[in-house]
């Protein structure tokens, strides 16, 4: 239950300890896994007192065992050494700790740390973060690379000579950490995000030498793992030699089998690079000089053409062929008028025969009435009518004479007579 107090009634400090020992109390016996530091071995005392440092976060944890517990382990429990304890958190009152009462240490072997690392792999591997789908390409020159790795190590040795010997130019950015131990983690993440937040720096080199599989716990650790998965620059690992297999070098982007190799991966050699442009640029002069010469062959055999060596000879030939046709239109236009003329001439000849003028020039002539009939029989004539009398020569008036009148017996002769014709 939760204490009460007020300014004027505070509780003492026993009531307070008393209450946070009763509660740490409750929460039982668990084991917890660490790393051994700071190991305390008093001559005539039945208690050891060392601390259990968290490898990964920079948090540690007093512990205290009999002694007979730690002589139960044998030497393997020495500062470094991995292990698993079976203790009762405790708090003091009267020194105000916390303390965890340990009454069993197993020692974490090479079998027990495989075992974890494999269901680690399982987990990561399930989860796609070895996917090559996801990881990303190295830079072809990149211009600046940054290098985590020991102090003074040799694996800082290998990186930066082999890089500077096949690019002199390039530029390292150098993170120098702890890459074993409980720091090596932390370390290696600050360094690791310094180095991905600089934007100069296009690929990120983690190095170290080989090592045991202790050695190289560091370099198998989850938030590590996790944090070189969320990385935007491409990360390159090379740890330890050919037959070490950390699992950062699953989910890194390259994985190289020594510093050596990264040096090789991440910068292109400058000599190789520079006979590769001597010969691309060679293949490029034999390419085009061969261009050319298949251009000026097919020039040539352009020019050797009819068509080229003498154009105007295909214009003649068509000039005497529009010759010869214009000669044959103006025949054939020529005939046709010739030949419509003469019809012409026919026709208006018997048209001229036919015609009513041509009769009245063999001395016929026609008569009509006022109103412009033509007088085809004498019964269509009245005596006194005034007629029009139409010769070749050109026409005159005549009157018909009465019946029985000398004049209109002559008349009536003609009458008869052009009715006969």
């Amino acid at each position: 239950m939760a204490l009460t107090s007020t300014p004027d009634e505070p509780l003492p400090v026993r009531t307070i300890s008393r209450a946070m020992g009763e509660w740490i109390s409750r929460l039982g016996r668990v084991w917890v896994e660490g790393q051994v530091t700071e190991i305390s071995r008093r001559p005539g005392m039945g208690t050891v007192f060392m601390t259990l440092r968290d490898p990964v976060a920079d948090v540690s944890l007093r512990v205290t065992c009999p002694r007979a517990v730690c002589e139960a382990v044998g030497p393997g429990l020495v500062d470094g050494a991995r292990v698993v304890v079976w203790g009762r958190p405790s708090f003091h009152p009267g020194r105000g700790t916390l303390a965890l009462a340990v009454t069993e240490i197993r020692p974490l072997g090479a079998g027990a740390l495989l075992a974890r690392l494999e269901r680690l792999k399982s987990t990561l591997a399930a989860e796609g973060l070895f996917a090559a789908s996801r990881k990303k390409r190295l830079p072809f020159l990149p211009g600046a690379v940054g290098l985590i790795t020991g102090r003074a190590s040799a694996a800082e040795r290998d990186v930066v000579e082999n890089a500077r010997r096949r690019w002199p130019a390039v530029r390292i950015e150098l993170r120098e950490v702890a890459v074993q131990g409980p720091l090596a983690v932390g370390q290696i993440l600050d360094a690791l995000a310094a180095l991905d937040a600089d934007r100069a720096v296009e690929v990120i080199v983690i190095a170290r030498g080989g090592g045991s599989l202790e050695d190289l716990l560091p370099f198998s650790d989850e938030a590590l793992l996790r944090a070189v998965v969320a990385a935007r620059t491409p990360v390159v690992s090379a740890i330890g030699h050919e037959q070490d297999a950390p699992l950062l070098d699953f989910v890194a982007d390259v994985r190289a089998s020594t510093p050596t190799d990264a040096a090789k991966r991440v910068v292109p050699d400058v000599a190789e690079q520079a006979a590769l442009v001597d010969a691309l640029r060679g293949r490029a002069r034999r390419v085009l000089a061969h261009r050319l010469d298949l251009e000026t062959r097919r020039l040539a055999d352009l020019r050797g053409r009819p068509a080229l060596a003498a154009p105007l000879r295909d214009i003649e030939h068509r000039e005497q062929a529009v010759d010869a046709l214009r000669a044959r239109a103006r025949r054939c236009v020529t005939h046709t008028v010739d030949v419509a003329g003469r019809d012409l001439a026919h026709a208006a000849a018997r048209m001229r025969a036919l015609s009513p003028a041509a009769t009245l020039e063999r001395g016929y002539a026609l008569i009509q009435r006022a109103d412009g009939l033509v007088v085809r029989s004498p019964d269509e004539v009245t005596p006194g009518e005034r007629l029009v009398v139409r010769v070749a020569g050109g026409t005159f008036a005549a009157t018909v004479p009465a019946v029985g009148d000398a004049a209109a017996d002559a008349l009536s002769g003609q009458g008869d007579h052009s009715d006969r014709s």
